[in-house]
């Protein structure tokens, strides 16, 4: 089972390090690491070079495959992404973030093996797990404050992002099948992720719950930094797939929930 990791990169020299240290650091040798970078100018670059190198000494079976060249954003980034994939799951791990253990994959591997070996069915269409949130040097600070259900649908989404989009490994097919809508600057993440289980649904192919933390997010983003909009973008993708009325509904108990808790 081969696993790719995509790490869309512009200038993220001061946080690329750990998530390339991170990649590298993995037990598990069925591992590709695509870099879709923007043309950066920080020596970027370098350091990826200075990855290339480490893996090869290390010779622990990992492809690295970099692309270089500017770009419309990043999910037109992430699109390249998709279509250079090969192998069976692709996970989208942020320059900043990282996988939390030198066995996070293979680890995930197993609980898919383990998922066959006692149920006849194909391959899950999406592996899912928990996020721990870090600050901007790496250190936790807390787990994140949305948790996976342990049944997850298109549907779960309708109570807000419960599985983050770094936790959330698609099946390749499935997720070249389903581009990034680039009408969306912040939220396309949310709206790629429903789509995909979505297509999951229609096939009736199951997802699994890996019941483990599977990546260190710092909370530092476009959509940290562009909180109104990312957060009136997303009101957009969830009206597309639950409707006005559900959508609003929602909302409203969102709101009400905030309140409860101060």
């Amino acid at each position: 089972m081969t696993i790719t990791y995509v790490t869309i990169t512009y200038n993220a020299a001061k946080v690329l390090q750990r998530t390339l240290d991170s990649v590298l650091q993995q037990d598990y040798p069925d591992i590709v690491h695509l870099i879709i970078d923007g043309a950066s100018t920080d020596g970027t670059l370098e350091m990826v070079n200075d990855y290339i190198e480490r893996s090869n000494a290390a010779d622990n079976g990992h492809r690295i495959q970099v692309t270089s060249e500017p770009d419309k954003g990043i999910y037109d980034a992430m699109n390249k992404g998709l279509r250079s994939l090969d192998g069976d799951y692709v996970c989208f791990l942020n320059a900043g973030d990282f996988l939390p253990a030198p066995d996070t994959a293979s680890r995930i591997v197993s609980s898919v093996n383990c998922q066959l070996s006692t149920v006849n069915s194909p391959l899950p269409a999406v592996l899912y797990g928990d996020t721990d949130i870090v600050d901007e040097n790496g250190h936790f600070l807390h787990h994140r404050r949305l948790a996976p259900p342990e049944n997850l649908t298109w549907k779960s989404f309708r109570h807000g992002m419960l599985v983050c989009h770094q936790a959330f490994y698609a099946r390749t097919d499935f997720a070249i099948a389903t581009p990034y809508d680039q009408q969306y600057r912040y939220s396309a993440d949310v709206d790629w992720c429903i789509r995909v289980m979505k297509a999951a649904a229609k096939e009736n192919v199951p997802l699994l719950n890996l019941h483990m933390v599977v990546v260190n997010y710092t909370e530092e983003g476009q959509t940290t930094l562009h909180h109104r909009e990312s957060l009136l973008e997303r009101y957009r993708v969830m009206n597309r797939h639950y409707g006005y009325l559900q959508t609003f509904f929602m909302h409203c108990w969102f709101i009400i929930r905030s309140f409860i808790k101060k």
